[in-house]
């Protein structure tokens, strides 16, 4: 408690200087020591003790991290650190690695200028390595390199020191040829990692010590020391390691050295994820990082305490402080900061103030989200939203849920509902026809940990239906165009759907078109990137949340713009549950032809217009040879040359298919697809099949098409479960023909 104070008064007196300010998360691949790296720094700022650091895992502070070994959320911490003679801070994020909360990743960047990346060097670069570096480049977040269980080279490999340093030069071409391909030209040139300049290090956090080129020289050490260390397995050679290149020395260093200060970072951070005018007074505050400019709080993390919710964030210009009036931009409202605090791990410190560029978090303001934007009352008109928070992968797994007791009903949809407050990648909805609760996560892990959590934490036990995968609709060709009446006969609809072409499915998914954009802009680059007619794109009138596109290619109709905001109303509608299996529609243009709106506004509600544009949407995809998409998982397997035919096995009888096969040495890396719908029981497979020698990875990589010999019996299986006629509704059932 003592040290966590002395280090908030300490933090308190330099936030203010800008230049002593850095921002880095710890990203990597899962179980690669992300975690216990982090607990190397917190012994070293004096919030533990160093004797139990590497194996406190201070930051893993849920039952459920401590049992499983792995992190599952994104814990911040704020660190003091002094190099060259100078006093600064460091406030720390350390997340998750497991592909099932990569959603955390992706949202820790946003309030990040650096990122440690942590490599095991005997794994090496693995999927979810790759996945994060992606994150970091894409959020203009600076990545420097770990590479950890150095004494594995040793004690498993038995490797010499030649053998050692060339293992190190091919994960350092590995990563750089990440930068290479995720980073932007610019950036991807200047944050290329140099061992020589000090942009790696290398070491052991469990043993807490770590060396770069720089300090190798300054210090005096070499590789032969630590053979020495781990060959002996000498516990007091290996003390002296970390006593004489301690770990959060070598990574602090390399932290102040190489990652920019706030306000060097939101220079060109700024233009790249937020949305409004760089030039207005709120602009320019946020790209200098101006203490006493307009407030900027960017929310990346919400949690629900006792006393209501809990918005951690970054402040990109002004300051926080307790009593403030602020406005929430998202919600419209304005609302007053009742606390201002720092994260230390699982404890929250009170402070008086958080200035621009530090990492804080708040009380007191209500209907807060992540990725919400909370601002000054006076620049409301100059305030806009940051880039929506783009997500590696989508909810793609879901379970009913339902109370062990009955009484616990009203408990668990409150509890459920927190829950996908403090994770948005958890989604919750109810089956309308059955009363379910249905809860969608981004894998059976996900989801285990929700649960898990919902009884550690708001002590509600559920029962649950066995986990079934989240598909969705699509069309492979154009349909005509059909009439569709509203109830009362008085509006007439005529709209086609087709499919939207890949190149534009991509730029919606990176959010490089986007439903707010200018409309010239948006059309320029849907024309020059993915060959839209410059006049159609023109004429788009809305974008959903599963990348469809409603445009308007009428002329001339009368009330046709009183009636705009209820057709789009029945646009989202009808993509929301389509007509195959009632799952979301993916990738869909829907073009509105032609209308009849009647003139009087008493007949062309929405309890008329809702169902003409969702039956002639419907009709249009029944008859566009509709599909359903099957979420696919990119999977990455390390294994013994022997075993490569058993893993092929596995991947075969699951509907895989491998990509490529790399040989490193002894060993073999087999790159592969799998249907998730087929890997619920994937880890126990290849365990089985390779003796316990393979280890892997896995990511989303896309949707894919249901192979037409499953595709009806899946229908009727997902109809069926969903409580629906057993075949989807016909044309004349729509349009009553």
């Amino acid at each position: 408690m003592g040290a966590r104070v002395k280090v908030v008064s300490e933090i308190e007196k330099i936030m203010g200087n800008i230049e002593q300010v850095r921002n880095i998360g710890i990203i990597a691949h899962v179980d690669h020591g992300k975690t216990t790296t982090s607990d190397s720094l917190l012994a070293a700022a004096g919030i533990i003790s160093e004797r139990i650091a590497g194996e406190a895992l201070v930051l893993d502070y849920l039952t459920v991290e401590k049992q499983r070994g792995i992190t599952v959320k994104a814990a911040n911490i704020s660190l003091y650190h002094e190099y060259g003679g100078k006093p600064y801070i460091v406030n720390l994020i350390d997340t998750p690695g497991h592909v099932d909360f990569s959603g955390r990743v992706t949202r820790s960047l946003r309030v990040l200028d650096g990122a440690i990346v942590v490599v095991d060097s005997v794994e090496g670069v693995m999927t979810q390595t790759e996945t994060v570096i992606r994150q970091a480049l894409e959020e203009r977040v600076r990545p420097i390199l770990f590479i950890n269980k150095v004494d594995r080279l040793v004690k498993e490999l038995k490797m010499t020191p030649e053998k050692m340093q060339e293992r190190f030069i091919e994960i350092i071409k590995e990563v750089n040829n990440l930068i290479d391909n995720y980073g932007e030209p610019e950036f991807a040139k200047k944050w290329k990692i140099n061992p020589a300049e000090g942009t790696v290090a290398f070491g052991s956090a469990k043993d807490r010590w770590g060396v770069s080129v720089p300090l190798v020289k300054k210090k005096g050490v070499s590789l032969q020391e630590v053979i020495k260390a781990y060959e002996t397995m000498d516990r007091d050679l290996i003390a002296q390691l970390a006593r004489k290149m301690p770990l959060h020395e070598a990574l602090l260093d390399m932290v102040v050295k190489f990652v920019p200060n706030p306000r060097e970072a939101q220079k060109y951070r700024i233009p790249k994820v937020w949305r409004g005018d760089i030039n207005s007074d709120l602009g320019r505050a946020m790209v200098n990082a101006d203490p006493n400019g307009p407030l900027a709080f960017f929310i990346n993390d919400v949690r629900v305490e006792k006393g209501g919710l809990v918005a951690t964030g970054r402040v990109f210009s002004g300051t926080l402080e307790p009593g403030v009036e602020a406005y929430v931009l998202g919600a419209g409202k304005r609302s007053r900061v009742l606390q201002v605090s720092l994260y230390m791990g699982p404890f929250r410190e009170i402070t008086k103030m958080v200035t621009a560029g530090n990492i804080g978090a708040i009380m007191g303001v209500e209907d807060v989200r992540v990725g919400e934007t909370i601002v000054s009352i006076d620049t409301v008109s100059q305030a806009a939203p940051f880039e929506q928070l783009r997500y590696v992968s989508e909810p793609v797994v879901t379970i009913a849920v339902e109370p062990l007791k009955v009484q616990d009903l009203p408990k668990m949809i409150d509890s459920l509902r927190k829950l996908v407050i403090e994770d948005p990648n958890l989604v919750l909805k109810i089956n309308e026809e059955t009363g379910e609760y249905l809860l969608s996560g981004m894998g059976p892990l996900h989801l285990e940990i929700a649960l898990t959590l919902l009884k550690e934490k708001f002590d509600v036990e559920v029962k649950t239906t066995q986990p079934i995968v989240v598909y969705r609709e699509a069309v492979r060709a154009s349909s005509q165009v059909f009439e569709s009446k509203s109830p009362n006969k008085h509006n007439r609809l005529y709209i086609s759907v087709e499919p939207l072409n890949e190149e534009t499915i991509e730029l919606l998914a990176r959010g490089v078109v986007t439903e707010g954009q200018d409309v010239k802009e948006r059309a320029a680059i849907l024309r020059d990137k993915a060959g839209w007619d410059y006049d159609e794109a023109r004429r788009i009138w809305a974008i959903d949340e599963n990348l469809n596109i409603f445009v308007d290619r009428t002329a001339g109709i009368q009330y046709l713009r009183e009636v705009k905001d209820t057709i789009i109303a029945g646009f989202r509608l009808a993509l929301r549950e389509g007509p195959l299996a009632a799952e979301p529609v993916r990738g869909v243009k829907v073009v509105l032809h032609d209308a009849v709106v009647h003139e009087d506004p008493a007949h062309r509600g929405p309890g008329q217009l809702y169902p003409a544009t969702r039956n002639a949407i419907w009709a249009g995809i029944l008859t566009a040879k509709p599909t359903l998409l099957e979420p696919i998982q990119k999977l990455d397997v390390r294994v013994p040359m022997d075993y490569i035919s058993n893993v092929a096995g596995v991947l075969t009888k699951k509907r895989g298919r491998i990509l490529e096969v790399l040989s490193h040495g002894m060993a073999a890396r087999v790159i592969s697809e799998i249907p998730i719908a087929e890997s619920f029981d994937l880890a126990s497979e290849i365990r089985g099949a390779t003796a316990g020698k393979a280890f892997w990875g896995m990511e989303f990589s896309r949707w894919a098409p249901v192979p037409d010999n499953l595709l009806d019996e899946l229908i009727k299986a997902i109809r069926k479960r969903k409580g629906l006629p057993p075949s989807p509704p016909s044309i004349s059932d729509l349009l009553g023909l």
